[in-house]
Parts: C-alpha cells; structure tokens; sequence
C-alpha cells in the first residue's frame, strides 16, 4: 500500500548553506536528471562549515524526532546500484526532539575533513561528497542533501624523459614518434615530433588521439570503458621517408580530469596517447602510449 504521505509535499523547507561559498571557485556538475548545478570547490583538509535553514511552511507546528547532519564522500558504480561504499562519514545532532512553529537556523562545523580523493563523475562510476540534512519523524524523514566537489593536487613523481613509441612492419614501414614527457597538467601542452625512418606502404591518413580509459570493479566483475577525449589530423596524404612531422596539442581546451589509478580499489582512470595510420587498402595501424595527467595548484 502507497502511504499517503509520499504524495503530500514537504511540511518544510531546508537550505544548506556554506560560509563562503560566494569566494569559492565553482564548477559545473552534471546532477541526476541531466540538470546542472554549480558546486563549490574544496580540498583536503579544508573545513566545511555553514548552516541549515529550516522553514516551516503555512505557519503549521511541525513536530520532529531531531535533526542531524552528515558529511559523506562515497563511491556509487553503475552494475552495483544498491551499494554505495562510504569512505567518509562524519555526523553531528542539530537539534533533539521537539516542535518547530517558525524559521530556525542550526550552525554546522566539520573540522579539517580528509578528502583523499577527487570529486569524479564518469561512465560507470561516480565519486561525491555531499552534506544530507534528515530531519527524523515517525511519518517519514525530510531529507535534503547539497553536493560539494573536491579538487586534488597529489603530484606524480617527477619524471622528465621523453617518450618514444614505434610503429613498424617489417621492411614496409617504421614510423618513430617521440613526444617530450609522459606527465603533462591539465592546461599543458603536448609537444612532438614523428619521423618517418621507411615507408614503403602508401599511407593516406593519419590522426592522434587522446582515449580516456575508466576501468570499475574488479574481476570478474570488470568494466572498460574507452571514450576519445579528442582526435585530429596529422596528415592527410603519402608521407616520404625522412620527412618529420612536428606535433602540438594543447590540453586545456578539453574536458580532462587528472589520472586516477585504483581509488579505494574501486576505480582507475587512464589517460593514452594514440596514433593512427590508415593504408589506401583501409588497414589501420596503430600504437598507444599512456600519460600521466595531474592538477597543479
């Protein structure tokens, strides 16, 4: 039986707000319905503080069993819909047991949260932080909740050595491209060169890729998916042996997140470098390279 309940609205409304969050750097964030809303940015270690509004509507009394709030960080993945694996989870009571006739406001502080990963959003998994609100009754619990979106800058270790990936088929074709570092930051830029050592092939086109690459689970229960973050044109026409191509891709025109490898053994996100040569007999020929990606404060 339907309770009558779930079709009344809500007795009340409930706002959360965060100190500051004007000041704060924003971004766009993809809610369930495909509705956008704009989330404040924090990082480890930050406090989140602020308060709940609570209004109650038509002047009614509204009676409740407390109010409490939590801060939660959690991972949700797509072929696990009822589990979701809560790496944070802090709470605090606002209020005890009682009745409300007008507007009241409850001050919240989490101090120093640890936020040891990235807000992410993707094919087959979703990382958040959010803060819920419940007010607790008997005849069903008001609940709301704010997202909040968290920023990371765990650098990779250094590494400045220049990568080289070949392709070759034996005495047709030995293609070298050499790019001038395996980690780049977001807003970097990709610099290369390609060299054609033997053609003897007629190659007719050829294009660099960036694949974003999101892998969930673990086996058996593994899932891959690529997507091609961008694709562009090389060359169009027959290369000449000796010839060089020299190759820049600026990397902040694109939608790119840092590279995750096994967060809380649940995901990994990767980040390849592709190239592609197609013959005038339609073969393809390609090779990848992965790449580090990374934020920089």
């Amino acid at each position: 039986m339907t309770s009558f309940f779930s079709f009344a609205s809500q007795p009340v409304d409930v706002e959360i707000r965060l100190q500051g969050e004007d000041d704060r750097k924003q971004v766009e964030v993809k809610s369930e319905k495909e509705k956008k809303e704009m989330c404040p940015v924090y990082y480890d270690g930050e406090s989140v503080v602020g308060q709940v509004h609570v209004r109650v509507k038509d002047g009614k009394k509204f009676q409740h069993d407390g109010i409490r709030i939590e801060l939660i960080g959690s991972i949700e993945l797509f072929y696990d819909r009822g589990n979701h694996y809560e790496f944070v989870s802090m709470a605090q009571e606002l209020a005890s047991a009682g009745e409300m006739r007008q507007a009241q406001s409850y001050d919240f502080t989490f101090k120093n949260v640890e936020k040891q990963y990235e807000s992410y959003s993707g094919i087959n998994v979703k990382l958040r932080y959010y803060i819920r609100v419940t007010l607790q009754r008997r005849m069903g619990e008001v609940i709301k909740e704010r997202e909040i979106w968290v920023h990371s800058y765990r650098m990779p270790q250094d590494s400045t050595t220049t990568i080289k990936m070949e392709v070759g088929i034996e005495d047709c074709l030995h293609i070298e491209f050499e790019y001038n570092k395996a980690k780049y930051h977001l807003k970097d830029v990709i610099v290369g060169k390609i060299y054609f050592l033997l053609v003897r092939i007629k190659i007719k086109h050829m294009e660099l890729s960036i694949i974003r690459r999101e892998t969930t689970g673990s086996a058996p229960n593994q899932y891959n998916e690529s997507e091609t973050i961008t694709k562009f044109e090389i060359m169009d026409g027959a290369p000449v042996r000796g010839e060089t191509i020299p190759i820049r891709l600026f990397l902040g025109g694109f939608e790119l997140t840092p590279t995750f490898r096994d967060v809380n053994k649940k995901f990994s996100v990767r980040y390849y470098l592709n190239l592609v040569l197609i013959d005038e007999e339609n073969r393809r020929y390609f090779k990848q390279g992965e790449i580090t990606i990374f934020r920089i404060p």
